[in-house]
């Protein structure tokens, strides 16, 4: 299934992002003789995957069928941060009081000023994964069409028939809506046709808690709509640390977002210009929603249909996607995949580092020699809230289920004098290293920018930095970053022991 994008014809933006990613006039190339790489998917790990191949000298054919970009670009990082920051300066406006500055809690901002600023920014950015700009500057020759495998060594794309030495399915995944009776007739959201909104609904119910439900959830209730989120469990983000997710979850409630947790949606139905959901929740029982719109936030589904994956031998399932190794390699030798249609990380950043591993294990490694695994990768990720919480490595479940002994170290973000003269004292810092030790093997932030702040920790965690050496670390004064330097002093302290402490003394006491 191709992402959805509604255009507004009239849109100068919408026009020139299709001129960029899927022109009308393209024309495929000639082939002639086999390719080095045949890369299906041109979302982030198709691109880069396309890129370094090229780079080092490949020959590469990169077949879209839909537009260029995938959903980072279209339907995802590009256009929901754009809105996020848009929502966020229409917020800190009505917030401007706290900061001695005139400002109106009753200002709901331009919606469609900020949604036509998110189109043209996706219009700005989208030259970097032109079919042009990967034909002109990489020497990828572009196809635009379906593809499928057509035996073993060939893939279809219309009439033209590719030859290949390796390939990689990079076709990614799609939004998914979960089996609620007369959803799909009352019509509804998601990822791929929300940011096709041009005026803002009234009344918004967010089906699913996670990254991408609160992310938008938070955004829409600052642009002014009255939203409520949908949870079967008992909390928001529920892969998060419970601390974490519990200080974004009670900013969202402050801001007005309603949450109704433990829910079961019997069914939906469309009354008018509205939809009714009908709700059984252990609080109070049975319930009618009405809103105006509905954005589901739950679920992804792979895209595996169509591929003739049968063909060449390629195993998979609808809902994990393509089989894979730890080399990213498929059931075919000759056939390995990235992104999203194959990986449990489902992140623009994921799929990239994945990327630099498929090239090097397709194109370049012999035998067991010098094969990448994804298994090596240090993986970060961020919920872009606000605040922001971000992760890397264990969690404190993950550690009791694989029998790590940990010791966790707490610190408030608040104990960073930023953090106070900017007015974003929510969150934490947290760390969790090997018992008896310094060795960190994962962390959770909350922060204004925890995504930025994470980076230093994954960064420890591959070059096998402990946690004590943030204590030498000089940081700018103010910072937020200084509350990781508080999460380290933490732990020093419990390094002076009574019996360390009391020869400190001692010695001190000569110096008299």
């Amino acid at each position: 299934m191709a992402s959805r994008i509604r255009m507004e014809p009239d849109d100068e933006w919408n026009r020139q992002l299709i001129d960029n990613v899927h022109p009308a006039a393209w024309q495929n190339p000639l082939p002639s003789g086999r390719y080095n790489l045949v890369v299906l998917g041109a979302g982030t790990g198709g691109l880069i995957t396309a890129l370094i191949a090229s780079s080092l000298g490949a020959r590469v054919a990169l077949i879209e069928r839909h537009l260029m970009g995938g959903d980072c670009l279209n339907v995802g990082c590009v256009p929901s941060k754009s809105m996020i920051r848009g929502a966020q300066i229409i917020h800190e406006a009505r917030e401007a009081a706290r900061f001695g500055m005139p400002g109106s809690l009753e200002d709901l901002g331009d919606f469609g000023e900020v949604m036509r600023r998110m189109r043209e920014i996706r219009a700005r950015i989208s030259h970097e994964d032109s079919a042009e700009r990967y034909r002109d500057e990489f020497g990828i020759d572009i196809y635009l069409g379906d593809a499928s495998f057509a035996g073993e060594g060939r893939v279809e794309v219309g009439d033209r028939l590719l030859e290949y030495s390796k390939a990689v399915i990079a076709t990614g995944a799609r939004a998914a809506a979960p089996p609620i009776e007369g959803l799909a007739l009352a019509g509804y959201l998601d990822n791929e046709t929300v940011f096709g909104l041009t005026e803002r609904p009234r009344r918004l119910a967010v089906i699913g808690a996670g990254p991408i439900g609160c992310e938008l959830a938070q955004t829409f209730r600052r642009l002014g709509s009255k939203v409520h989120v949908l949870e079967r469990m008992d909390q928001i983000l529920t892969r998060e640390d419970p601390d974490a997710a519990k200080i974004v979850q009670d900013a969202m409630t402050r801001e007005g977002v309603e949450m109704v947790f433990e829910c079961g949606i019997d069914r939906v139905e469309r009354r008018g210009a509205e939809r009714v959901i009908h709700l059984t929740c252990p609080a109070y029982g049975e319930r009618e929603l009405v809103v105006d719109e509905i954005l589901v936030g739950a679920g992804r589904a792979p895209n595996v249909e169509g591929l003739g994956l049968e063909s060449v031998g390629v195993a998979y399932d609808q809902t994990r996607g393509v089989e894979v190794d730890d080399h990213l390699r498929t059931t075919n030798k000759r056939i390995f995949s990235v992104g999203d249609v194959c990986m449990t990380w489902k992140f623009t950043h994921a799929a990239d580092a994945a990327a630099k591993i498929v090239v090097q294990n397709s194109l370049f490694a012999v035998g067991p020699i010098g094969r990448k695994r994804v298994s090596d990768l240090i993986m970060p990720w961020c919920t872009y809230t606000e605040p922001e919480i971000a992760h890397v490595g264990l969690y404190e479940r993950d550690a009791r289920e694989q029998g790590v002994e940990i010791d966790t170290y707490q610190v408030s973000i608040a104990e960073a004098n930023r953090a106070v003269t900017d007015g974003q004292e929510e969150g934490l810092v947290k760390v969790h290293v090997k018992k008896g030790g310094d060795e960190i093997v994962g962390a959770t932030v909350v922060a204004a920018h925890a995504g930025d702040l994470v980076t230093q920790f994954t960064m420890a965690i591959q070059n096998k930095i402990g946690l004590g050496s943030f204590t030498n670390v000089i940081y700018p004064y103010p910072t937020q970053g200084e509350a990781i330097k508080r999460a380290a002093g933490a732990y020093t302290r419990t390094r002076l022991t009574p019996l360390v402490k009391g020869l400190f003394e001692r010695w001190l006491s000569f110096q008299r």
